[in-house]
């Protein structure tokens, strides 16, 4: 069975809180809470290089903001960032928020995940 990873966003969905993120990530960017959406994201858009790395990997891949995560799956004990990996209808954590943050660019987040996906194949 394929894997599905959920990355699950520590920032909220909706016009509002997406232009907040952005004037927030531009102006104080050390003090911005979400590690993957600043790895993953530019300002405006998804990283190109980020895109091309999700369709290399062998993982059915959704991604949520933290309230459309409760929304989906219910409350969240998990500190966010996270990535969860789903096998039928059972969420465990495969990426918690201490492993995220610790990678400072995107690459060191690519090379963690494909480990970690390789290592759970």
């Amino acid at each position: 069975m394929q894997t599905k990873l959920i990355f699950v966003y520590n920032a909220d969905s909706g016009l509002f809180n997406t232009v907040t993120d952005i004037a927030h990530k531009i102006l104080s960017p050390k003090t911005y809470s979400c590690q993957l959406c600043s790895l993953t994201h530019g300002y405006f858009s998804v990283r190109e290089q980020w895109v091309d790395f999700l369709k290399d990997t062998n993982a059915e891949c959704e991604f949520l903001h933290r309230d459309e995560f409760e929304k989906q799956y219910g409350v969240c004990e998990e500190k966010l960032p996270a990535i969860f990996s789903q096998n039928d209808k059972d969420l465990s954590i495969f990426m918690s928020q201490a492993e995220i943050n610790a990678c400072d660019e995107l690459p060191a987040l690519k090379q963690a995940l494909q480990e970690k996906l390789s290592a759970s194949s």
